[in-house]
């Protein structure tokens, strides 16, 4: 069994982009600009946010962080939203997830300009991922596919299974896997809460990716010998030993899984930190793309 190890994937990728970062200074050009806009006081999300700020810092980008008060209007967050896209200054933004009840996240997306969406989200992003154009691929699948291709684990002619069918991992992860190129070329089954006898499925599969947020969901009897494992799941579940009363778990029942894998992300420290990773990766290409337009 080996770990796909996301935290040293992910440093090295920052290191890349750095020394990206430091020739453009050495040209005396403009350093990339990221964005990110929070609304409200969701503890998981600002840390997630300030997260993001600190990697712009270490790579060398420019950052700005917008909050903006839980009562926040949809009229104002979109007037904020049109702002961003106006200002030249930015080269991609985000609208962290997820948003309040009185806020229509599909009409905050759809407002967002294509080519400062470096979250991937736009139905525009997204049509052109799945017609195989070059795009902005959501953040966690581009993370999955980095390390599938970084470790070098063969997919063509695979049959991978995906669990859950969100518009941020599942359903963006099952038409990347099917792609041609690499990693791609696998065969896809795609899984969700109305499939039947789950199990039959993922014992066939030689790649999984579960994206459910089931604590150990998946089981050893679950999969089959040497099957590569993707744990997207993240979950706090409580736990009276650790100083925090918590402790993050994944989808996947690791103590067991990994005596039969032969890859398997940790949580954490698998996919999470790609997901940071890759959005750094789609905020450099944003401001190539804009550079080439100009």
């Amino acid at each position: 069994m080996e770990l796909l190890d996301g935290k040293k994937i992910s440093n090295d990728i920052k290191n890349e982009i750095a020394e990206e970062v430091n020739k453009i200074k050495a040209n005396g050009e403009k350093v990339p600009h990221l964005a990110a806009v929070i609304v409200g006081n969701d503890g998981a999300s600002l840390t997630y946010v300030g997260s993001k700020v600190k990697a712009c810092e270490r790579v060398g980008f420019e950052s700005t962080l917008i909050k903006m008060p839980s009562t926040t209007s949809e009229t104002e967050l979109l007037k904020k939203i049109k702002e961003l896209n106006e200002n030249d200054a930015i080269d991609g933004f985000i609208v962290q997830l997820p948003l309040p009840i009185q806020i229509d996240t599909q009409r905050v997306l759809m407002a967002i300009d294509p080519s400062k969406d470096v979250d991937g989200f736009h139905p525009e992003n997204f049509g052109k991922m799945a017609l195989d154009m070059s795009t902005f691929i959501p953040a966690t699948p581009f993370g999955i596919l980095e390390l599938l291709e970084r470790y070098n684990v063969e997919t063509k002619g695979k049959h991978t299974v995906v669990i859950g069918r969100s518009h941020i991992v599942g359903r963006p992860m099952s038409i990347l896997m099917g792609r041609k190129g690499f990693p791609g070329n696998s065969t896809v089954t795609l899984t969700h809460s109305y499939t039947k006898n789950i199990a039959q499925i993922t014992t066939q599969a030689d790649i999984i990716i579960t994206a459910l947020g089931v604590p150990n969901y998946l089981k050893a009897e679950m999969i089959k010998d040497d099957a590569v494992v993707i744990d997207v799941g993240i979950t706090r579940v409580v736990d009276e030993t650790d100083p925090r009363g918590y402790k993050i778990t994944g989808d996947v029942d690791f103590e067991f899984v990994s005596k039969k894998a032969s890859y398997i992300t940790p949580v954490p420290g698998g996919v999470g930190p790609m997901t940071i990773a890759m959005l750094l990766k789609n905020t450099l290409l944003a401001r190539e793309q804009k550079r080439a337009k100009d």
